[in-house]
């Protein structure tokens, strides 16, 4: 039995609470609001990818009469017989499939017969990843849809790394950088906050020792709506040349809001005035969330890596696939070249296998071979199969030149955050810089907007918002996420906008409100003063 609830991190609690709450008790179903993975799919390109390896499967048993199977031949181009097979196995993913071979040439980078073939090759797997940073046939679609859905088409050109998702893509860069002495114990960076709670603890690490600062959005308004956006007095903080990086997951978490152009452009006068080696780290996993969204990687490239995982948008969690971006011309490797002599052969040394030119080798393959402990760097790279899933969904979103996909899943978000708001009669935030894919609420703002600031104070003086959290779990079956280890206030909760379905966010709030009524009936019996009382009951009531 865990005592000090108060120790855990907001995902170990709500694990904790989730398996040891008294389900014999329950009187309602459970309603997880805490949990980021979202509750839908993408079906389609799911049905191509397994449609592409039945047909791989199947070429790989022709004229074999045993139980082993052949390996791909890459001279043996079967597009005629692969439409043939979609014909035969009518359905969406064949039909997408079939707009892959018809309309898709521009976007794959080769002639469509070779495409195949490699792609072929890939899903069954019976291959090393070569190249190891990303497959030859996979690469140019994946770019094409961060251009397109991130990079506005008009970034600069960027070398692409496959990872294992978004988590793995930022301890890589992490690990990469300490490895390269481009980041030292002690070094100065920047980590703007709220921000995905491990990230939070990732710099923290003792093999990392960085001297960590921070920088904070506050509520604003845009165009009479509230929005989430960093001070530019804390911005200028960056202009100090000892701040080495900075570290931002853009559109923010949970507070779901993207960097302002105004921002921006302030971040980047920074660099170009003040402090032009400073290193930017953007994970832009929601950015797909917005009509239009400008990342740091399009306005900033040569100081950025820019990480992007297609676990959300998708609904890929369990994929684990996502990409790490540099452009060509790059502050890491201008960096590695102003390093001393003496660390330039410590550093070749450390990469002497790889090639008879290790110092000449770029920061984005020494990421890949820093993956694997740089011996093992001929079995680096993000598994083929993996791979194939990557294009396979890039180019369902670049095909989709409606973007049905991309509205329907705006849409969803946003009814969701409406119908959780107008039951919390919260305020709607200003919408264009809006993910929606999760909300950050301030409790004790909300109860001193509902109740009054006597009751406001009186739970924040007595209760915690663990506690509160606990509660609701126990009397409501309702998981909320505590919002400060995201380095929001201690009285923030985060709600998932993405993991529940639509018509249980007005329950979600309802439930809210009936925990909040019971605690404010509690103290209004046995610990209100008479004026408190009389206060209290010229509040207006939350919609039922």
């Amino acid at each position: 039995m865990v005592k000090d609830l108060e120790a855990l991190s907001p995902f170990e609690l709500s694990l904790y609470l989730e398996k040891n709450m008294d389900k014999t008790k329950a009187t309602h179903d459970l309603l997880n609001a805490g949990r980021g993975n979202p509750n839908w799919t993408a079906p389609i390109p799911r049905e191509a990818f397994f449609l592409l390896g039945q047909f791989a499967t199947r070429e790989t048993m022709q004229n074999n009469k045993y139980l082993t199977g052949n390996m791909i031949n890459k001279h043996n181009f079967v597009g005629e017989k692969f439409v043939g097979f979609l014909q035969d196995n009518p359905c969406d993913g064949s039909t997408f499939l079939q707009a892959i071979w018809d309309e898709g040439e521009d976007y794959l980078g080769m002639p469509k017969e070779e495409w195949l073939t490699e792609m072929m090759d890939y899903i069954i797997g019976d291959n090393y990843p070569n190249p190891e940073r990303c497959l030859a046939a996979v690469e140019k679609p994946i770019k094409q849809y961060l251009h397109h859905e991130l990079f506005q088409s008009r970034s600069a050109p960027f070398d692409l790394f496959a990872v294992e998702g978004g988590t793995a893509g930022i301890v890589y860069t992490f690990d990469s950088l300490v490895n390269n002495q481009l980041l030292n114990q002690g070094d100065k960076i920047v980590l703007m906050i709220p921000t995905f709670a491990p990230y939070l603890e990732i710099p923290q690490l003792p093999h990392y020792g960085f001297d960590v600062e921070y920088i904070k959005s506050e509520p604003v308004r845009i165009e009479g709506k509230i929005s989430y956006q960093f001070p530019q007095k804390e911005i200028n903080r960056l202009r100090n040349p000892e701040i080495k990086a900075v570290f931002v997951v853009n559109p923010s978490n949970p507070t779901s809001n993207a960097i302002s152009d105004t921002t921006i452009g302030l971040l980047k006068d920074v660099i170009e005035k003040d402090n032009p080696h400073l290193m930017i780290l953007t994970d832009d996993v929601y950015g797909t969330f917005l009509e239009e969204f400008t990342s740091l990687f399009t306005e900033i490239p040569y100081n950025t890596a820019c990480i992007y995982s297609y676990s959300k948008y998708f609904g890929a969690t369990g994929w684990r696939v996502g990409t790490i971006t540099i452009a060509k011309e790059n502050l890491f490797d201008e960096l590695l070249a102003q390093h001393s002599e003496k660390t330039k052969k410590e550093l070749a040394h450390r990469y002497e296998s790889l090639t008879s030119q290790p110092e000449e080798v770029a920061f984005i393959d020494r990421m890949v071979a820093d993956s694997r402990d740089v011996a093992l760097n001929h079995a680096s790279g993000l598994s083929s199969p993996q791979q194939v899933m990557m294009t396979l969904f890039s180019l369902y979103s670049l095909l989709d030149k409606k973007d049905q996909y991309k509205k329907e899943v705006m849409e969803i978000c946003h009814e969701r955050e409406k119908i959780l708001f107008d039951t919390l009669q919260m305020e709607q935030p200003f919408e264009s810089l809006d993910t929606a894919y999760y909300c950050e609420i301030d409790f004790a703002n909300w109860l001193e907007n509902r109740y009054g600031i006597s009751f406001s104070h009186y739970i924040t003086k007595v209760w915690t918002m663990t506690q509160i959290i606990t509660r609701f779990a126990e009397t409501q079956q309702l998981m909320l996420l505590r919002a400060d280890a995201f380095g929001s206030s201690k009285w923030s909760v985060r709600i998932s906008l993405a993991n529940l379905p639509t018509n249980q966010y007005k329950e979600v709030g309802k439930r809210i409100i009936d925990l909040s009524d019971q605690l404010h009936d509690d103290w209004l019996e046995k610990e209100a003063t008479p004026e408190e009382i009389n206060f209290s009951s010229r509040l207006p009531l939350a919609l039922e």
